[in-house]
């Protein structure tokens, strides 16, 4: 398996890619499963219940991967959150998984925050 020389720091999974998963699952949960209610055209119907499955799809690795990391640097990331200094730049260097799940929650959030403005 190919190495990954990719890191981000412990303070970047708190405050930016934690909350963008989690706005992406509530995007799925609410939006886009009203989108659907709503939806006469059965052929648009059909298209947004596709790319409710690929998210879904998608998260589920996401969440698979990113649980790995958080077990990994929970020491690391448990001071990021306590530290009353806000310092919490530690990197965290991410095996080729993580990294992908990483961009996962990057792309996913950007195409949910397209789909709720479009």
């Amino acid at each position: 398996m190919t190495k990954f020389n990719f890191s981000l720091s412990a303070r970047e999974v708190i405050d930016d890619l934690v909350p963008k998963l989690k706005a992406t699952e509530r995007f799925l949960g609410n939006t886009l499963a009203a989108k659907i209610a709503a939806c006469n055209d059965s052929g648009e119907a059909q298209r947004l219940q596709t790319l409710q499955a690929e998210f879904e799809l998608e998260i589920a690795m996401v969440h698979m991967n990113l649980e790995h990391l958080l077990k990994r640097y929970s020491e690391q990331l448990a001071d990021a959150v306590h530290d009353p200094e806000g310092k919490g730049g530690i990197m965290l260097t991410l095996d080729e998984h993580e990294a992908v799940a990483i961009e996962s929650i990057r792309r996913l959030y950007q195409r949910s925050h397209e789909l709720q403005t479009a």
